[in-house]
């Protein structure tokens, strides 16, 4: 089993900058990738972000290339996802999410695990 325990959302103003962590814990060696969904009200979740673990390569939505950056830090089992630019489309409940694939890891079947969520709010 894999734990995920998502921090730093919040309330920002439009242009502004958020970042969010993603903590894991218990059977990490088992995850293959890493990846950030949100799910905006009325909305299905999308897939924003994801790093694969071996060799680290990244992927974004179009939506977000260019202002949102994925990074991990494997002594602390941590992902973050940098946030810049925001606008309030942006407004949405981000879940982590951590992938057993070797293959495949830009849709929420995709992964196995997931995070509780956590809000983040741009204002215009």
């Amino acid at each position: 089993q894999v734990q995920l325990v998502e921090s730093g959302g919040g309330l920002v103003q439009a242009g502004g900058s958020l970042r969010l962590s993603c903590a894991a814990s218990g059977r990490t060696s088992i995850i293959q990738a890493m990846g950030w969904f949100r799910q905006a009200p009325g909305k299905e979740r999308e897939f924003v972000s994801a790093i694969r673990r071996s060799g680290g390569s990244t992927y974004y939505a179009d939506s977000v290339k260019g202002r949102f950056t994925i990074s991990r830090d494997d002594a602390k089992n941590t992902v973050y996802l940098q946030m810049n630019s925001l606008k309030p489309e942006d407004t949405a409940v981000y879940y982590c999410a951590a992938s057993l694939a070797f293959a495949q890891i830009l849709v929420k079947g995709d992964y196995a695990y997931w995070g509780q969520g956590i809000q983040v709010a741009v204002s215009s």
